[in-house]
């Protein structure tokens, strides 16, 4: 394939201010919030069309022209992406209540690193050497810190991850391995993080914090692309309900951001899946400020819940979340930790995918929503199965 990015700039996505994209940038300058990566869509649609995509690389670069990367040289991937859709068997779906619907598994778990977060670590790694990182940092719950150490171990970058002491320590070994250095931190990922906005300038590290950098966003974004492309592109190629475990909330933002760009380029229709936020009764402050009507999330108190992904008090997206799922007509809702146990061990014996705790949260919440009539049964839904859970402590 002939590679270009049709990048033009960033954009502020509260106060619409333009930034350069060619230098290393984190958050807007002028008010702080989230920058959208934008690009000549125009161009794009002159380039390629959706069939071209055939031909291409079996993994997230095959979409390079909406991708931030300028030179194939700098990307640094592992193979992620192309993440099947696992069928579940249609007694199953009925037995849940979906009789005349159908129940589909995005199984992210599939990826390097065994989860989504590889999707969006390829992306901003990739871009932060490209403007000349050579060092890159976080705070992660988990799973973010071992992707970040990957890539970065992969592009020769050094990584710096810090983590609450209780993560699962599958994840703390993992980022240890691909060389990173780990810093254990008594708290939650919101004091992690502050560790790492204390650290980072003063060390030279770029941040790559959830959407405080513009390029995690653009690596999550595919899965939505790859919804596209698997349902055939065209008006109706997408799902009724996207269902998606809900921390920093990088995912739903960047696939809404997907459907409009395709959109956009006119290879979908403006159907829009009904998207579907899940937390945890134990944090679940994007779920609170939907329930309340809010545009903003207060941080949640005493975060505590098994799904460590989960475990996110405050989310600098919190708007696009909720945009998101109001703008689509979705919902959010919580589940309890006793709901999330039953489901992993549920999903397992049933549909034969060892689902980490945040992904069967997801099943816990498509049976609440069944129960509930918010799902009539003849939709066709996606869970999202956000990382394998070999990961985690036994549920038995």
């Amino acid at each position: 394939m002939n590679w270009r990015s049709y990048l033009t700039h960033l954009e502020c996505t509260a106060c619409g201010l333009r930034h350069d994209a060619d230098r290393l940038q984190t958050v807007c300058t002028a008010c702080g919030k989230v920058l959208f990566a934008r690009y000549d869509l125009d161009g794009v649609r002159e380039s390629v069309r959706p069939g071209d995509f055939r031909q291409r690389r079996w993994d997230m670069w095959r979409y390079a022209e909406l991708l931030p990367i300028r030179h194939a040289a700098n990307v640094i991937s592992l193979g992620e992406g192309m993440t099947p859709l696992v069928r579940v068997r249609h007694e199953v779906a009925a037995s849940l209540g979906l009789q005349r619907g159908e129940l589909l598994l995005k199984d992210e778990g599939q990826n390097p690193t065994g989860s989504f977060k590889a999707r969006g670590l390829s992306a901003a790694v990739s871009r932060a050497k490209e403007l000349g990182a050579t060092s890159i940092a976080l705070p992660s719950a988990g799973n973010a810190g071992g992707a970040a150490a990957a890539y970065a171990a992969a592009g020769g970058l050094s990584c710096h991850v810090a983590m609450p002491c209780d993560v699962p320590e599958l994840n703390r070994v993992e980022a240890e391995v691909f060389g990173a250095e780990v810093t254990l931190v008594d708290g939650l990922i919101s004091d992690a993080g502050r560790v790492i906005r204390e650290q980072a300038p003063a060390n030279g590290w770029f941040d790559v914090s959830t959407l405080r950098e513009p390029y995690r966003q653009e690596g999550k974004k595919t899965m939505g692309i790859e919804l596209a492309e698997q349902g055939g592109f065209g008006a109706d190629c997408l799902p009724d309900v996207l269902i998606y475990p809900t921390g920093g909330g990088t995912g739903i933002v960047g696939m809404r951001k997907a459907f409009d760009e395709l959109e956009a380029l006119g290879w979908i229709g403006a159907h829009r899946p009904r998207m579907v936020v899940v937390q945890s009764e134990g944090c679940a402050p994007i779920v609170r400020a939907f329930e309340n009507g809010e545009r903003f999330a207060e941080p949640w108190q005493n975060a505590q819940t098994i799904a460590a992904g989960l475990r996110v008090p405050a989310a600098i997206g919190d708007y696009l979340i909720l945009d998101a799922v109001r703008d689509t007509s979705g919902t959010a809702l919580a589940v309890s930790e006793e709901a999330i146990r039953e489901a992993q061990l549920e999903m397992g014996r049933v549909t034969g995918v060892y689902a980490a705790p945040e992904a069967a949260a997801t099943w816990a919440a498509t049976r609440k929503l069944l129960a509930s009539g918010w799902l009539g049964g003849t939709e066709r839904v996606v869970l999202f199965c956000t990382g394998m859970g070999l990961k985690y402590p036994s549920p038995l």
